[in-house]
């Protein structure tokens, strides 16, 4: 598995981090628990699972554990994004853009804004020639 790669339930207590900058195992567990009727041992589980991993750690405030992510949403998601290039398109940008385009209804906007991402891409190459 890759570096930053993350389970779904990591990933889903990653965006309440994120989006918090800190959170107990209480606040996360209330973010996540009406969609996913978890227990909080579950959450203060899975939260140690990712400190042993390095994508969070912990301070400790009065009787609880404060955890903070270590690791950015970019991180995670270049990290996780990577092992699926590597692991279903053989390392091949295009055939994953490809699949991308061919199995999604991509209006005309996203495909200008494609186009700008290829063209910003084209001259970033050029720069460093």
């Amino acid at each position: 598995m890759g570096k930053h790669t993350l389970g779904e339930l990591q990933h889903a207590i990653m965006q309440v981090l994120w989006e918090r900058d800190e959170a107990t195992v209480a606040e996360v567990h209330g973010a996540l628990h009406p969609d996913r009727g978890l227990a909080p041992t579950t959450i203060a589980t899975m939260l140690r699972k990712m400190e042993d991993k390095g994508v969070v750690s912990h301070r400790v405030e009065g009787r609880h554990f404060v955890y903070r992510p270590t690791v950015s949403e970019e991180m995670v998601q270049s990290s996780m994004l990577g092992e699926i290039l590597d692991r279903l398109f053989a390392g091949d940008p295009a055939a994953l853009v490809a699949h991308l385009v061919a199995d999604h209804d991509i209006d005309d906007g996203e495909i200008e804004r494609l186009r700008a991402l290829l063209d910003a891409a084209e001259r970033g190459k050029d720069e460093h020639r």
